[in-house]
């Protein structure tokens, strides 16, 4: 127990340490305001006074966290410091990660926008591939995935609803208890990155009115990472049909998922040595 208790004191030190320096390194790469060019510095960058009246707070609760001696930070604090400093996006973003907290002010999304480069790639695929949204709707899908889902992929609809919103869904979705629940886990995962969006939570609750299954296995709290692996579908006029599935998220857009399902090689190879077999006999 005490071995846990340091390893963990030490790891918050170190995030605290980290978060000191990320600050220490966007404030020294500033610009002085214009009424300051004149007086001459010897450091680089704007002083710690200075990024303390941009983000309208003390000098010394900011000397404090740059030095990091403040053990927790709020995120409103955070917000403030961060436009104070003008963070890009991505540097804003990690800014909160050293923190270990969460933005209150999301950075904006792209909606469905789906860049063209990436509709290339789901509509040259050997086999089913859509592209999901930050709500798992469908933002693309090629004719493949349409043969294997249902129109309903090509109407945009959402992937959750599907799963337990529709019969259809049951039939098609090869052990669906089990792939429903692991679904759902791994939509929490994203639930919990997006907690105050209030599309989010409307669709988390209305999924978990109307379907007995996803309001039991919400109160689970089960989160997962997104995962690849075999998939198997009971396809009404095809029969039961494998793939792997691998998910990617493409450079530029962290709202978006490529979901890319290849047909199992492994069943292909055993098919072909049985042909092969039969052939010899």
């Amino acid at each position: 127990m005490m071995s846990f208790i340091l390893v963990s004191m030490v790891s918050s030190l170190t995030s605290i340490d980290t978060l000191g320096n990320f600050l220490r390194a966007q404030r020294e790469r500033l610009e002085p305001d214009g009424t300051m060019t004149k007086v001459r510095r010897r450091t680089p960058g704007l002083r710690r006074e200075e990024v303390a009246a941009r983000a309208g707070m003390s000098a010394i609760w900011y000397m404090r966290i740059e030095q990091g001696k403040a053990e927790a930070v709020s995120a409103p604090t955070l917000a403030r410091i961060a436009e104070a400093l003008e963070l890009a996006p991505a540097e804003r973003a990690h800014l909160f990660h050293l923190a270990g907290r969460s933005d209150p002010v999301a950075p904006p999304e792209s909606g469905r926008q789906v860049p063209d480069a990436l509709r290339r790639c789901v509509g040259t695929f050997g086999g089913p591939a859509y592209v999901l949204d930050r709500l798992w709707n469908v933002a693309a899908a090629n004719d493949d995935a349409i043969a294997l889902f249902g129109d309903w992929i090509g109407r945009g609809e959402n992937l959750l609803r599907f799963v337990f919103l529709s019969d259809e869904a049951r039939g098609l979705i090869d052990d669906w208890p089990g792939r429903a629940q692991r679904l759902l886990a791994e939509f929490r995962l994203d639930h919990g990155r997006r907690s105050q969006d209030a599309d989010m939570a409307a669709l988390v609750d209305t999924l978990r009115t109307e379907s007995p299954e996803c309001a039991l296995w919400w109160r689970e709290q089960q989160v997962l990472d997104r995962e690849g692996g075999l998939r198997r579908f009971n396809h009404p006029g095809r029969g039961l049909l494998t793939f792997d599935q691998l998910t990617l998220v493409p450079a530029g857009n962290s709202t978006l998922k490529l979901v890319l399902l290849f047909p199992d090689q492994s069943e292909s190879m055993i098919s072909a040595s049985t042909a092969r077999q039969s052939l010899a006999s």
